[in-house]
């Protein structure tokens, strides 16, 4: 009887094999905060641990795990790309083996318009705001998403590198991340914890949002106003001019804050409705949206 339940174990370990399931969840992982967040990773086939048991919730995060993890996560690849020879990751990076067990996922990622540094260590520990920034990249290589248009004020935003504010402050808008009693901790080294919570986050995120489609822009002569709120803060505003009715709206699609300095502002403009009955009045076709005052909004004009 032993040895029939012996065999019948063994195969059942076997089939669970086969079908890329996993046995045993992480023995470190119990009493985590992201201990859910982990496991739904695992389940799923996005994470692993350092070793079958372990996943070192308190451990840093390199460079060749992340971009591993991501591409994963939101099915990167490059099969809607056509090449003349095949392509390898040494072709964009010098310091990426093409023989590295992450050499494929640098590849795609990067072919995906992920912002991989041409120069990066794969064993370098990442940052917050590094993660941050892959992470949004990850998110969107696929499409473009509402985001409600704000900025949200960080307590140590001078901390933050420039070019990684635009990543920083989605994430922050849409739940995929979020502040320490203010404070984004920007240049702390992520934890393979936080990291998978915020790479959850932003697959359930992916999942409850459709990509916003691409609409042919209309042309026209747009004004920026911006107004002081506080020490922190402009209120920006974008002007169409005077409608013959509120069918006529513009609205703010994205804000990119550069590493330049500037906040480069996108926007939409939407006329009436066909069969739509609108009351004849005068209106001023405007919208509003909030920079931090360390920028300088620009627009960026549709083409």
């Amino acid at each position: 009887m032993k040895k029939r339940l012996t065999i019948a174990t063994a195969a059942l370990l076997a089939l669970l094999l086969m079908l890329g399931g996993t046995v045993y969840a992480f023995s470190d992982t119990q009493g985590d905060p992201n201990e859910a967040q982990i496991a739904a990773l695992q389940r799923e086939g996005v994470v692993n641990g350092v070793t079958e048991q372990l996943f070192a919730p308190k451990g840093k995060v390199t460079m060749a795990q992340a971009v591993v993890m991501l591409v994963k996560a939101f099915d990167l690849n490059i099969a809607h790309i056509q090449f003349i020879k095949e392509p390898k990751a040494s072709d964009i990076f010098t310091k990426i083996p093409d023989d590295a067990w992450y050499a494929q996922a640098f590849l795609y990622a990067s072919l995906n318009g992920v912002p991989i540094p041409k120069d990066a260590d794969p064993m370098q520990n990442l940052t917050k705001e590094q993660y941050a920034d892959l992470l949004f990249h990850a998110l969107t290589a696929k499409g473009d998403y509402a985001f409600v248009k704000m900025y949200v004020v960080m307590k140590d935003e001078k901390d933050v590198t420039k070019a990684y504010m635009n990543s920083i402050q989605h994430l922050l808008l849409g739940k995929m991340t979020e502040l320490d009693n203010g404070y984004f901790y920007p240049k702390n080294e992520i934890t393979r914890s936080e990291a998978a919570r915020m790479l959850h986050a932003a697959i359930q995120f992916s999942k409850e949002h459709t990509p916003l489609p691409k609409q042919p822009p209309i042309q026209a002569d747009i004004k920026l106003n911006v107004t002081k709120v506080n020490e922190e803060v402009n209120k920006v505003t974008l002007v169409w001019g005077e409608k013959p009715n509120p069918g006529y709206r513009i609205t703010v699609t994205a804000i990119e804050f550069r590493e330049d300095g500037n906040a480069v502002i996108s926007y939409a403009l939407h006329e009436p409705e066909p069969g739509k009955f609108y009351p004849q009045v005068i209106t001023e076709a405007k919208v509003d949206t909030f920079v931090a005052s360390s920028y300088t909004p620009v627009l960026n004009n549709p083409k």
